[in-house]
């Protein structure tokens, strides 16, 4: 049952969102099914995610919003157009495989006009439903993305651990930056649209090493020392994936990295 699932499940969202994420048992039917919501928010005032078993193949995935999400809801429909087109973004990525609806919606328009906003999907598994690798696979190709969608129009900031040494570095405009380049959301864009493999020597760490190849790193192709102020960064055109070797690669020229035909030309040559 899902509810056996249910760490490993809070696990992948939290790392695929960037934010708190609570979940409860809600009980109907024959099966227990999850509800997921943002931990910072009551489950009635914002997003909600219900997560259940669909025969004995299948899960089904329901977002819906509370019965008080005025507040939220407003934080929403006041969203930047970059946060809006970085939502449909995360939305669009949702596993091809999944039967995904959107109220009547398109996957490129959508829009939260109201509370009775929603979206579902429904995904089929060849072994069964009810396994940890179901949950995992569901978590990560549906609800990751559906959830990431909701943080980005809320305006959810990453969670990070505080710098142990009090300090922060450098002026605030530089933390902002940092902030948003470890933004899960934008990983998880990158690598879905690029693929889990290094841009430069096409290594795939994951096939190499199963799972303890989840090293790929993302790349920012105009370095964030170049910019003089906080912005978007564009998952498909400002972002690569690099296995660690060669991005530590790219960056030691300084201060701008090489690009990477440019180190890709010094691995082709004899040097």
């Amino acid at each position: 049952m899902l509810k056996h699932h249910s760490e490993i499940i809070l696990e992948e969202l939290a790392e695929g969102t960037g934010a708190g994420i609570s979940l409860s048992q809600v009980s109907g039917g024959l099966q227990t099914g999850l509800d997921i919501w943002f931990s910072d928010l009551k489950k009635s005032a914002g997003p909600v995610v219900e997560l259940r078993a669909h025969g004995l193949k299948s899960h089904q995935v329901d977002l819906r919003f509370g019965m008080y999400s005025k507040d939220t809801l407003k934080l929403i429909a006041e969203a930047p157009a970059e946060d809006q087109l970085l939502a449909r973004s995360l939305v669009s990525s949702i596993s091809p495989n999944a039967k995904l609806s959107i109220g009547g919606q398109t996957t490129d328009t959508w829009q939260v006009l109201d509370g009775t906003f929603g979206m579902s999907a429904r995904l089929k598994h060849h072994q069964g439903s009810n396994n940890a690798d179901a949950a995992i696979k569901t978590s990560r190709e549906v609800i990751v993305p559906m959830m990431a969608a909701m943080a980005e129009l809320i305006g959810y900031d990453v969670n990070e651990p505080e710098n142990p040494s009090g300090e922060m570095e450098g002026a605030l405009t530089t933390v902002e930056v940092v902030r948003r380049e470890r933004n899960p959301r934008n990983r998880l864009l990158c690598l879905r649209l690029h693929g889990h493999v290094c841009k430069c020597c096409g290594i795939s760490p994951s096939k190499t090493y199963g799972e303890a190849g989840k090293i790929i790193e993302v790349h920012h192709i105009q370095p964030l020392s170049t910019l003089g102020q906080p912005r978007q960064y564009n998952p498909l055109s400002d972002l690569i994936p690099l296995c660690p070797n060669c991005h530590r690669a790219v960056h030691t020229k300084r201060p701008s990295p090489h690009l990477v035909s440019e180190l890709q030309a010094i691995m082709s040559s004899d040097v």
